[in-house]
């Protein structure tokens, strides 16, 4: 018997069936304790159980990715892993349609990860799938130190993936793009609440969902860290200041993208590209079973210099 999809997800995602529990044990035994057969005859685990997430993302990038080590501190957000490749496989169909059809890897991908978080996810992924050479900013110290050593631990991983710390919390690509540097992509996953308040809410209704029992504080790992979740102005705040900013930048990047959570902001966030002067801008929507979600990309660049730009970067 065939096993469903997860709705929506990109064709190459790997991730297109139900877990096979299975053989994820059988590459990482640590996650057995955390697998057990529902009521169904299903095999399963609590995925609001913190230890258990991260367990599931453990044997996922070792299975999947050659991630041989990874973990996070309590408190940070677990990234899940279908959604996260998600985003990394519409990146290079974007690239793909700007380069005729063809994808630019290797040496010829150079991608800056915006907030790379305590987890690595994007980097990790982006290298391992695409084998882009990623840039990972961070202006938390923690979730720099805590990517550091999830690159330490990996050797392989160590010549595609650089960290940059960003030292000026109210900047996002100023201190992080050099004067002589040049990126295909950005990407982001911005913080999405506008108070802490709100992101423990937000915390409280997942945990929730996933359980159907109400708690007070949801546990640490679904908590997140204040520049992971929340920032003053919340989702659309913080894409405006990268909208900005991203204009001082505009002959160093062909392609600005980020993450939207919110659809109500899609209109908002178009006209301040326009204002802005990109001179071009689409939104790419993407889906993981029943959660809508998608991304805005734009360029500065007109057709001539994007001509320029696939002969210098990507004709080699």
């Amino acid at each position: 018997m065939r096993k469903p999809k997860h709705a929506g997800l990109h064709p190459q995602n790997l991730h297109q069936g139900r877990y096979e529990l299975d053989k994820l044990v059988e590459t990482l035994s640590e996650l057995r304790p955390f697998v057990f057969q529902n009521e169904h005859g299903n095999q399963t685990l609590d995925f609001a159980n913190p230890e258990a997430v991260k367990a599931l993302n453990r044997a996922l990038l070792k299975h999947f990715y050659k991630v041989e080590f990874w973990n996070i501190p309590d408190g940070f957000l677990c990234p899940p892993i279908p959604g996260r490749a998600d985003y990394i496989h519409y990146l290079a169909d974007l690239l793909a349609e700007s380069n005729a059809g063809k994808m630019p890897s290797g040496s010829n991908g150079r991608v800056l990860d915006i907030g790379t978080g305590a987890n690595l996810i994007y980097p990790l992924l982006g290298s391992a799938i695409h084998d882009w050479k990623m840039v990972g900013s961070e202006v938390n110290p923690l979730a720099l130190e805590s990517a550091a050593k999830i690159l330490r631990e990996n050797p392989a991983f160590q010549t595609k993936i650089k960290l940059r710390a960003q030292a000026q919390a109210s900047k996002i690509f100023t201190g992080i793009i050099q004067p002589d540097e040049f990126f295909d992509l950005t990407m982001c996953n911005p913080p999405f609440h506008d108070s802490a308040e709100a992101a423990q809410a937000g915390s409280q209704r997942k945990v929730r969902n996933l359980t159907g029992k109400a708690v007070v504080k949801a546990k640490l790992n679904f908590g997140g860290q204040a520049a992971e979740l929340w920032t003053a102005g919340g989702e659309l705040e913080f894409i405006r200041k990268m909208i900005l900013e991203s204009g001082e930048f505009q002959s160093q990047v062909f392609w600005f993208t980020t993450l939207v959570s919110k659809s109500e902001n899609l209109k908002p966030i178009i006209g301040l590209l326009k204002n802005a002067g990109a001179i071009t801008h689409k939104t790419i929507s993407m889906a993981q079973g029943n959660k809508q979600s998608r991304f805005v990309a734009w360029t500065f660049l007109n057709s001539q210099q994007q001509d320029v730009w696939k002969n210098f970067r990507w004709d080699k």
